[in-house]
């Protein structure tokens, strides 16, 4: 059975931009007899079908983005949206955006809805559930269909398409270098499950940095959340080690700890340091406030939507997906202790 090609497969295989492509399959007279014939044969070999709905969605544009984000209670998304929208108007376009609650299933309905033609483009960071599940097809639907697409933040190597990411692995890496270089050696994480790449990537930072110390991982002082369960007592769970320091994947998980700490005797920083993820509202305005990585999720989200805009109005050009690392910076507040 020959594989199911398009566009941009033939495009890709022949040495030639998608543009000459598609006029060629029209038979258009830009194109020389030589090419014509040559892409012609290509297409007639593999069988090629154009895409009906991929065809009106290149050719009746809508000037409208959708988004579909994993939830909305985290700063992070909200800064994103943000950034999206700003770097969306600036080019006369309109955002659509939905949230999967982290839910597969979802995911793959709103991905089906939006497709259909109602946008330019796609905006997307991956459930957890679909990170869990590790199936992907209704995403890579959207690239074999030639359908514009961004991932960011939650992303996935195996899918061919624009990326834009956090340095994640750095940012852990900053936070419990900072703690470390400060007196703590007793570091618990508090992170997501191993499937949500975003918290495993930040929890190699945090390995890396306590193996450059010399201070062994010590299992007992990471725990995973999982979110569709309380997430107090979960933290509660690190309380019962000997620690001095928390690093938290969000700023969520570090204000249940710090919440937890008060309730057990515990003043911050003096007995122990904090520091979480994402500085948005809850970090600022937390009893202490709560030193943190920042993530420039405005800025994400406005590279996002250029890289996608661009590949909107230059779809002639050869695909060659792109990915853009943001780095992250580390913001001193009150959670954290120096060393005198």
């Amino acid at each position: 059975m020959k594989q199911k090609i398009t566009i941009k497969t033939i495009a890709k295989e022949l040495g030639v931009s998608t543009s000459t492509v598609s006029k060629a399959l029209k038979d258009s007279h830009e194109i020389s007899k030589d090419t014509k014939d040559k892409i012609q044969a290509y297409a007639n070999l593999y069988n090629y079908k154009p895409n009906n709905l991929a065809l009106q969605l290149r050719n009746q544009k809508t000037k409208v983005i959708g988004v579909i984000l994993p939830k909305i209670v985290h700063h992070f998304f909200s800064t994103v949206i943000m950034g999206i929208e700003d770097g969306a108007n600036a080019k006369g376009y309109n955002i659509m955006v939905c949230f999967s609650n982290e839910s597969y299933k979802k995911e793959v309905e709103t991905l089906k809805v939006l497709s259909n033609g109602s946008v330019d483009g796609l905006i997307i960071s991956i459930a957890s559930e679909t990170l869990e599940n590790k199936d992907f097809n209704h995403i890579k639907g959207l690239v074999s269909e030639e359908i514009p697409l961004v991932l960011f933040d939650r992303v996935v190597d195996e899918i061919s398409c624009d990326k834009v990411v956090v340095d994640d692995v750095g940012a852990g890496y900053k936070a419990t270098k900072y703690l470390v270089e400060n007196g703590c050696k007793k570091i618990a994480l508090i992170t997501t499950p191993n499937h949500v790449n975003v918290g495993a990537l930040r929890r190699q930072g945090y390995e890396k940095a306590l193996i450059e110390s010399y201070i062994k991982t010590d299992k007992n002082l990471i725990v995973e959340v999982d979110e569709s369960k309380d997430i107090k007592p979960q933290i509660e769970k690190v309380f019962h080690e000997d620690i001095d320091a928390i690093f938290a994947v969000n700023e969520i998980y570090a204000a249940n700890a710090m919440r937890v700490a008060k309730e057990r005797g515990f003043t911050v920083p003096k007995d122990m340091s904090v520091i979480g993820f994402t500085d948005g509202l809850i970090s600022e305005y937390s009893s202490p406030s709560i030193t943190t990585i920042a993530q420039h999720g405005f800025t994400m989200g406005k590279q996002a939507v250029e890289l996608l805009i661009e590949r909107i109005e230059n779809e002639a050009e050869i695909f060659k997906p792109k990915k853009i690392v943001i780095s992250s910076d580390l913001k001193l507040r009150e959670s954290t202790k120096t060393s005198s």
